[in-house]
């Protein structure tokens, strides 16, 4: 029976961990489908992916993409693909543990019992809820969700997470091919264009750990990204209003 939930898991060399988050997303009472998009990792996380198919025929979903274009594009094409499969909601969230798959029952429920349109895992609603990070990070995170809320005026606590719900008629309301930010900024852009839309986001807090396996993504480019695109997201709301 196919599942209303679809978990889409963006990975670039991650054979350390895909098999294990797959299995533990599969083994929940509440079924939730998956979709890998792969962006060609050269350590052979779409092979590892595509032998758990076999196991998994009806569960496990691969889109292989040619290469390394961002989490943004990566995620998009997601969202595009969870569409066309007529997928009710639509969860993003990484494939490193960062995120324990065992809040994707209480993301869900925000959304499909509580009514939201969309509903984040948010590290910074009760205090600073995140595990094994360093200080600098920690800061980097904090300061970078309270600029956006300062600037934007949007009244999340964690603008920048990314482990969310969403539901379709949240995404089917958005010009996808319009969303412009591919790194850090992405996040952000996301919950701006579905809060600015009059649509309901709610923060559901989580506990955040830092992996464990494999190599972070991030780096200054997308920080920096992140910084001046929120300027302009602003400017571009006061503008169309």
């Amino acid at each position: 029976m196919k599942s209303d939930s679809i978990v889409i898991i963006p990975t670039y060399n991650e054979k350390e961990n895909i098999e294990r988050i797959l299995r533990c997303v599969l083994s929940y009472e509440k079924q939730f489908d998956i979709l890998v998009v792969d962006d060609n990792s050269p350590d052979g996380t779409a092979t590892i992916v595509k032998t758990l198919q076999k196991e998994f025929s009806d569960r496990i979903y691969l889109l292989e993409r040619p290469g390394k274009q961002g989490l943004g594009v990566a995620y998009i094409a997601g969202f595009k693909w969870a569409l066309e499969n007529c997928y009710d909601f639509i969860f993003e969230m990484d494939a490193d543990f960062s995120h324990n798959p065992d809040d994707l029952i209480r993301l869900y429920n925000a959304c499909a019992v509580g009514g939201a349109d969309a509903s984040v895992g948010s590290r910074y609603v009760t205090g600073v809820n995140v595990v094994n990070w360093p200080m600098k990070r920690v800061l980097l995170s904090y300061f970078a969700s309270k600029y956006v809320r300062f600037v934007t005026r949007m009244p999340l606590r964690d603008a920048t997470a990314g482990f969310v719900c969403y539901t379709s008629k949240v995404l089917k309301s958005l010009d996808l091919d319009n969303i412009k930010f591919k790194g850090y900024a992405f996040q952000i852009e996301m919950k701006f264009k579905i809060w600015d839309s009059g649509n309901k986001i709610v923060e559901v807090p989580i506990i955040f750990t830092d992996r464990k396996e494999g190599t972070s993504k991030m780096n200054g480019g997308i920080i920096k990204e992140a910084v001046f695109g929120v300027i302009s997201l602003k400017l571009q709301s006061l503008f169309k209003k």
